[in-house]
């Protein structure tokens, strides 16, 4: 068991921090699109949000440190911080690594949202729906676990989800910019 210790871990930060992620998003989405009602909503809905998002930030750092200290597959910094350049399933690890870049991004750009624009802001956390999109195409091709049932059948529900609650939210986008009066020259 001790050998396999790292593995494991490696195992399941990898999908604890992918769930952790989409529970994050689907509250993002849950509270852009007003699913929870348009009336101010209390602080702690937010903080979730938020919360939910560092914890995904924590088990990535957990799933990294398996890998590193796993002696299975050999993964050092370069392998694990450019893309293409280990020996296991390159395309499938560039995926996790570039997902490791958005996340960092995402989660950056927040901590320091009262001291950038809120335009920057808003521009990096849109990254937030490719960022899924890798960590579940990493997820998917990566991990030995990607053959599962149960996890093919949950990344493409979570999924589905994700991808209606987009679409929703940006029906809401166009619905309200479509509502928006322009307002016609002086004088005519």
């Amino acid at each position: 068991m001790t050998g396999q210790l790292w593995w494991y871990l490696a195992r399941s930060g990898g999908l604890v921090a992918w769930a952790l992620l989409s529970a994050s998003v689907l509250w993002g989405l849950a509270l852009s699109t007003k699913i929870l009602g348009p009336r101010p909503r209390p602080n702690w809905i937010l903080d979730l949000h938020r919360f939910l998002g560092g914890l995904a930030v924590v088990f990535t750092g957990l799933h990294v440190v398996g890998l590193v200290l796993d002696s299975y597959v050999s993964f050092g910094p370069v392998e694990l911080l450019v893309p293409f350049t280990g020996d296991y399933r390159p395309v499938a690890v560039a995926w996790g690594i570039i997902a490791l870049y958005l996340l960092v991004a995402v989660e950056v750009t927040s901590l320091l949202r009262a001291r950038i624009s809120r335009r920057v802001w808003h521009l990096t956390h849109l990254l937030s729906f490719a960022l899924f999109a890798f960590a579940t195409a990493h997820g998917l091709t990566a991990g030995t676990d990607a053959s599962r049932s149960a996890v093919i059948v949950s990344m493409a529900a979570v999924s589905v989800v994700v991808v209606g609650g987009v679409a929703a939210r940006v029906d809401r986008a166009w619905n309200r910019r479509r509502r928006v009066p322009v307002s016609a020259p002086h004088g005519v």
